[in-house]
């Protein structure tokens, strides 16, 4: 099967309710039947001397998605009532309720970059992206999520390590935000993308 994935492999990737993001939910707090759909996303900026930083995220979170600009939920937890029951909120003062399952949750990233990085630099990318993360999911990094960021070279471009850092924690939660809007309702969970 890697094989073949290998060889099918091209430069359009999917997004939304697709791959690894088929079955991706967000805002868990009162379990599936209030979730949404998560999904994948991506995105990319382009800084000055060509160098490119991209993001690729499975969006499968214990928390909301937020918009950052807004503060707005995009996507999470459905109150009974209508609207958004906002998950970190209903932590704080009510705690999480029994049978919510731990390691159910987990928001998978991959930034790639052309830059050259050496080990410790992809290193520090991977943590600094995580704040892409923090932007948009909330709350994140709970005990229930197992949420991990890789971080890659592809090329020899030179530039400001800070540039490329910042870059990637814009990319992430771009992707993030994307994976949710473009996901699509499926076994009765509503979806942003339709």
């Amino acid at each position: 099967m890697a094989y073949e994935a290998c060889r099918q492999a091209s430069t359009a990737v999917a997004e939304g309710s697709v791959g690894a993001g088929a079955g991706a939910t967000v805002g868990k707090v009162l379990g599936i039947a209030s979730a949404m759909k998560g999904g994948v996303g991506t995105w990319s900026l382009t800084l000055p001397g060509g160098i490119v930083v991209g993001a690729l995220a499975v969006v499968n979170a214990f928390g909301d998605v937020l918009d950052d600009r807004t503060g707005q939920i995009l996507a999470g937890a459905r109150d009974p009532g209508g609207g958004f029951l906002n998950t970190a909120r209903t932590v704080q003062v009510a705690g999480v309720p029994p049978g919510t399952g731990i390691g159910e949750s987990t928001t998978l990233v991959v930034v790639a970059t052309n830059a050259h990085l050496t080990k410790e630099e992809a290193n520090w990318l991977a943590r600094l992206a995580h704040d892409g993360l923090a932007r948009v999911i909330a709350p994140v990094h709970t005990l229930y999520d197992g949420d991990t960021v890789f971080a890659l070279s592809l090329g020899d471009r030179r530039g400001p390590l800070l540039a490329v850092g910042a870059a990637a924690v814009d990319a992430v939660a771009e992707a993030v935000k994307r994976g949710v809007r473009l996901a699509r309702s499926a076994g009765g969970v509503p979806g942003l993308g339709g």
